[in-house]
Order: structure tokens, then C-alpha cells, then sequence
């Protein structure tokens, strides 16, 4: 299961840092490159998600784990990267529409 988190913190880790690019690129106006990164974000939240569907149908067959500390914090990490996700998605089309 720790294995599991830390994958999970990994691939949301980095589809959080693409749509802060993202941002970045919206900002300065190459909006290619935001949806880019945009894309890469969604694929690398897409993996993290994967990982956290593995650990809810083994919970689901009665083959969960306690809970503990990291995978904890690997599914905060997993929705506020979503989060970030989504904001950035909304702010890189209030860039693109000035």
C-alpha cells in the first residue's frame, strides 16, 4: 500500500507542476503549450487516479489495508492537484479571452 501512495504523490506531483506551467505559458500568451501541459496534466493525474482505483476495489473485496499516514496525504495530494488542475483550466481561458 505505501508503494501504492507514493505512486500516487508522484503522478499527481507532476500533474499538478504541468498545470502550473501551464499557467505560466498562458501568461505570457502561448496558449499551445498551456494546453500542452494541460493534456500532460490530465494524463499524469489520469496514472495517480489508476492507482487510487487499484486501492478502492482491493478495499472494495474486502482486501483493504488500514489507513495510514502516507496514503493519507498521497490523496490530499491526489485532489488538490485535481483542484489545480481545474483552476488552472479556468484561468488559462480568462488569459486566452483578454
Amino acid at each position: 500500500m505505501t508503494e501504492i501512495a507514493f505512486q500516487i504523490i508522484l503522478f499527481a506531483g507532476n500533474g499538478r507542476s504541468c498545470a502550473m506551467e501551464a499557467i505560466q505559458e498562458a501568461k505570457e500568451g502561448n496558449f499551445e503549450e498551456a494546453d500542452r501541459l494541460i493534456e500532460e496534466s490530465s494524463t499524469e493525474l489520469g496514472k495517480a487516479h489508476g492507482f487510487q482505483m487499484r486501492l478502492l476495489q482491493e478495499e472494495a473485496s474486502g482486501n483493504g489495508a488500514g489507513v495510514n499516514v502516507i496514503l493519507v496525504h498521497s490523496q490530499d495530494h491526489l485532489m488538490t492537484a485535481i483542484t489545480v488542475r481545474d483552476l488552472a483550466i479556468e484561468i488559462i481561458e480568462i488569459y486566452r479571452n483578454k
